[in-house]
C-alpha cells in the first residue's frame, strides 16, 4: 500500500488494451508496437483532476518507455504482491481481475479510477463491499483503446465529488 499525503483521486492506468490497443494483425507488421500510442492521450491524461498511477505488468517500463512518449512526468508504479492461495480461491469466486484487490489497498480509501481492459462484474461488485470511497472502475475497449469518450465518462464521474 502506498502512503500519499494528497488525498485527491487517483486514476490507475493499465497500457496493453488500454493505451496500447490491441489492433488483430497490426502486432507482426510493427517495429514498434508503442507506435499504437494515442498522440492526443498526453493531453488528455494530463487535463484529467488526479493523481495519475501505472496498474500495468509494464511495472517501471512504463516510465522508461511511455512517459516520455505522451509527455508525462515519471508516475508512481504499483507494485504487484503475489496472492496467497485465500485470494486467488476469492478472486476465482468474485470472477474478478488479480490486479483489484492490490489496487484498492494501493487507493488506502481515496476516491479512485481504474481504466483496463479486463474489468468484470465481479471486480465492480468486490470493490463496492471492500472500498470505504468512491471508485468509478471503467472497461476500455481493447482493440480501440483509451478513447476521447473514455476521458469523458471519467471527467464527469470525477466532478460528481
Amino acid at each position: 500500500m502506498e502512503s500519499s499525503l494528497c488525498r485527491c483521486a487517483v486514476l490507475f492506468l493499465d497500457v496493453d488494451g488500454t493505451l496500447l490497443p490491441f489492433r488483430p494483425g497490426c502486432e507482426a507488421r510493427e517495429a514498434d508496437p508503442l507506435e499504437r500510442l494515442d498522440s492526443r492521450l498526453g493531453t488528455w491524461l494530463t487535463s484529467v483532476p488526479a493523481e495519475l498511477v501505472w496498474a500495468t505488468t509494464w511495472e517501471d517500463e512504463a516510465n522508461a518507455e511511455i512517459v516520455w512518449r505522451l509527455g508525462l512526468p515519471p508516475l508512481p508504479v504499483v507494485r504487484w504482491p503475489e496472492p496467497t492461495l485465500a485470494e486467488e480461491r476469492e478472486d476465482q469466486w468474485f470472477g474478478m481481475h488479480w490486479k483489484t484487490r492490490t489496487l484498492v489497498d494501493w487507493a488506502d480509501g481515496r476516491p479512485f479510477v481504474w481504466v483496463d481492459d479486463e474489468i468484470t462484474d465481479g471486480d465492480r461488485e468486490w470493490v463496492l463491499a471492500r472500498h470505504p470511497g468512491r471508485a468509478l472502475l471503467h472497461r476500455v475497449e481493447p482493440g480501440r483503446g483509451l478513447a476521447e469518450e473514455d476521458f469523458a465518462a471519467i471527467g464527469r464521474w470525477l466532478k460528481e465529488f
